[in-house]
């Protein structure tokens, strides 16, 4: 004979309000300052000089431009992510659709450029594109050889997280859709691709997130993004720790607003989700 435990009593009109005020919410946030306690303590234990990382800090966040002219620092890192992670969706996606075409070639093209970058480091595409593209006859600045870099390698990882999302979506759904008399092209923009979207979102961010961090590569090449500055700054000075501190502080909170941006993505696409649960 199974035995349960008695009822327990309601919490009093004192303890609701402590739990309200000591909720889930505000013990995340004391556990995070208490975290972020215990990183400023363990940085400031390194000799630190904080003259020169307020010295070099506006170079760092790009506030003036480069000496040619041009962005600098994180202001030039979130470009080029920003054009990178524009033109990596787009390839990513149009990936995604020739893997799910009834097309041998066009499955034969996308599954052999995914299969490549995805299967070769993004240090060693850099350079291939850097180095080589000049002797075709086409020339691009450091730059753009970075975005085309980061394109085409975030654009092989997206389309798997693409074509998985459209792939989770099911079929039930499609063949509904086409009881009431939808086309194939309006079931996939109305039906099938928002439905995508919940999964999809989460590890494309992430993806994007790696790629805000992956972008240190391409100071090989000399851009003047915040790794590259970090670099010269402490070989200038000889105080590597200070800015590379910095920089791995700035690269974080650029992180988190990315963060922050999956955040209000997922809680708009995961509307109708939660409603229907």
């Amino acid at each position: 004979m199974t035995s349960f435990p008695p009822p327990q009593p309601p919490p009093t009109v004192a303890e609701s309000r402590l739990q309200k005020i000591f909720g889930f919410r505000t013990r995340l946030y004391l556990t995070w300052a208490a975290m972020l306690v215990l990183f400023a303590s363990f940085f400031l234990s390194f000799d630190l000089k904080f003259s020169i990382i307020l010295d070099k800090l506006p170079n760092l966040l790009g506030v003036h431009l480069a000496p040619n002219g041009f962005l600098q620092g994180a202001v030039l890192t979130l470009f080029l992510c920003l054009c990178s992670i524009v033109a990596s969706s787009l390839l990513g996606f149009i990936t995604a659709l020739a893997r799910l075409s009834s097309s041998a070639v066009a499955f034969g093209i996308a599954s052999f450029y995914a299969s490549f970058f995805r299967g070769t480091p993004l240090l060693i595409q850099i350079l291939l594109i850097y180095l080589g593209l000049p002797q075709l006859g086409v020339v691009p600045g450091a730059i753009a050889a970075g975005i085309i870099a980061l394109s085409l390698n975030y654009g092989a990882y997206l389309s798997e997280i693409f074509r998985a999302g459209i792939l989770g979506v099911p079929n039930g759904q499609r063949e509904a859709s086409l009881a009431l008399g939808l086309s194939e092209t309006v079931i996939f923009w109305r039906v099938t691709l928002p439905q995508a979207m919940r999964t999809i979102i989460p590890p494309t961010t992430n993806q994007f997130i790696s790629m805000l961090k992956d972008s240190s590569l391409i100071s090989v090449m000399g851009v003047w993004e915040v790794m590259f500055l970090a670099q010269s700054y402490g070989r200038s000075s000889y105080r590597y720790i200070e800015m590379l501190t910095t920089a791995a502080i700035i690269y974080w909170l650029m992180s988190i607003a990315l963060e922050l941006v999956q955040a209000r993505m997922e809680r708009h696409y995961g509307k109708a989700y939660l409603n229907n649960r």
